[in-house]
């Protein structure tokens, strides 16, 4: 049997969309803000993802800056993954994870400092 890994994220990504076009569709909550109340870096960033693969930038703005980038992200991994056949593909630099990860932090202390938190 072949592994079919690759496809997942394509599958993540179509899943995704479909949330955009239908926002009614059961999805799962974030742990850290039903415990304390306080949302986590990555609060609201599946509905700005979903936004932007259905085309709506200024609602995925709204929900999180990161929502369209995410969305391209996505997309080019579930073509490389498709087209090598492989979950992750070859010659992937990982210098931009820190990068990104220190976006995200101060993106999220920024929103957390001015209350820049979207009701929903």
């Amino acid at each position: 049997m072949q592994r079919a890994g690759y496809l997942i994220p394509a599958t993540l990504t179509g899943a995704l969309w479909l949330k955009g076009l239908h926002p009614g569709l059961p999805g799962l909550g974030c742990p850290l803000r039903a415990l304390t109340g306080v949302p986590c870096p990555t609060c609201f960033l599946t509905r700005a993802t979903a936004a932007a693969l259905t085309g709506d930038l200024s609602g995925s703005l709204q929900w999180h800056l990161f929502g369209p980038v995410v969305a391209v992200v996505l997309v080019l991994w579930s073509v490389v993954a498709l087209q090598q056949r492989r979950l992750i593909p070859r010659g992937l630099p990982l210098w931009p994870l820190p990068l990104v990860g220190g976006g995200l932090i101060s993106y999220w202390l920024l929103r957390l400092s001015t209350n820049g938190w979207p009701s929903g």
